[in-house]
């Protein structure tokens, strides 16, 4: 098995992404994604089943979660809102097969692009089950059946943190603020939205399907046990 990402299918407002019938998008990290999967199953190898774990956002205590729990704790926790902004090359397409305009765009999606997700037990508990089907090989789609939105993710985010209101982030203001962060807006403004149609086909059951409680879940993992405050 190798951990592979959602982010390889287009952005996408209409229709959820599986397997069969996915549509692969373009761009930097897109190429990236198709890349690391055309190395990872080139070769003839007939005595190993490969799979690819195509991993949605994955909920826990990790950086991400960490993230999007400070914003909303700071008063930041409004929805990330794309808009126009200066074009750029930095998500122009890479490798020996480019693809992609080469300046950078935008979407009006409003806070509504889509939010694929998985929480850590299921990512732990997909993968116990693929490892026992000898059956199932090539991309696996690693998130939650109910796909949420950038919104709604926020407003589960100010609820956990009890903070009412939480101001909204423009492209404007994501786009210079990550980039001395060193990361990327697309990674909250691109809508993802990857259906797992092979694990839920081959009857893989989730612990975490809806976002709400996925995320009062981790919460709950990351407050500070008492016999944890007391321990050397």
């Amino acid at each position: 098995m190798n951990a592979s990402t959602a982010t390889i299918y287009r952005h996408e407002t209409e229709r959820g992404n599986d397997e069969v019938d996915g549509v692969i998008g373009d761009g930097f990290s897109v190429d990236v994604a198709t890349s690391w999967e055309r190395a990872f199953f080139d070769g003839d190898l007939p005595g190993t089943r490969r799979v690819a774990l195509r991993m949605a956002i994955v909920l826990g205590d990790g950086p991400a979660t960490r993230m999007l729990f400070a914003l909303g704790r700071l008063g930041a926790g409004g929805p990330q809102i794309d808009s126009w902004w200066f074009p750029h090359r930095r998500y122009r397409g890479i490798g020996a097969q480019p693809t992609g305009a080469p300046w950078s765009r935008w979407h009006r999606t409003r806070g509504r692009q889509k939010f694929s997700w998985i929480h850590i037990d299921d990512v732990v508990g997909a993968v116990r089950f693929l490892r026992d089907r000898d059956d199932i090989a090539g991309p696996v789609n690693l998130a939650a059946p109910n796909v949420s939105d950038n919104r709604t993710l926020m407003a589960d985010v100010r609820r956990i943190a009890r903070v009412p209101v939480g101001l909204p982030a423009f492209r404007w203001m994501l786009d210079p603020a990550m980039a001395v962060l060193g990361s990327e807006p697309e990674l909250v403004l691109k809508s993802r939205w990857a259906v797992p149609r092979i694990l839920t086909d081959a009857g893989f059951e989730f612990q975490h399907p809806d976002l709400g409680p996925a995320l009062d879940a981790v919460a709950e993992m990351r407050r500070p046990r008492a016999r944890d405050l007391f321990s050397a």
